[in-house]
């Protein structure tokens, strides 16, 4: 099975992933078959985001919500700051933004060992350019718009 998650309009997490893109993301109109949901688990654990092979109930996603795990804790953040993204952040970049990169860039290398190429441009738009999405949305910020 192949991951395809052509991403028509980004939808900007606060941490910066790309939801749209995201073989996570189960919100319409980017629902997943339990084969997608199965397959990603089985990717997760390939690349290491997860130790071993999770339910499609664990991997899928419907958002950032404050209840959700992060080990960054950014939709709290971002909540307590009265914004949406990090990006929209005065202190953008903080230690812990910067650590969450860091920590990110960190699976790549695994990713473009385990994945097919179309898997890869996927997380790649999903998950590896959250910096730069970040740097767009503060550096709009502080041209005011």
């Amino acid at each position: 099975m192949v991951l395809t998650f052509e991403t028509v309009v980004k939808i900007i997490a606060a941490c910066g992933n790309d939801c749209a893109a995201c073989p996570r993301y189960i919100t319409h109109p980017y629902e997943k078959t339990a084969e997608e949901l199965q397959h990603t688990a089985e990717l997760w654990m390939k690349i290491g985001y997860r130790d071993h092979i999770v339910t499609n109930e664990e991997i899928s996603c419907t958002g950032c919500k404050p209840e959700n795990w992060c080990r960054y804790h950014v939709v709290k953040c971002c909540q307590e700051r009265g914004i949406s993204k990090c990006g929209d952040c005065s202190d953008y970049p903080c230690d812990n933004m910067k650590e969450c990169f860091e920590v990110t860039r960190s699976f790549e290398p695994a990713c473009r060992k385990v994945c097919t190429d179309e898997e890869y441009e996927s997380l790649k738009a999903a998950f590896f350019e959250k910096e730069k999405n970040q740097y767009k949305a503060f550096s709009e910020g502080k041209r005011g718009g």
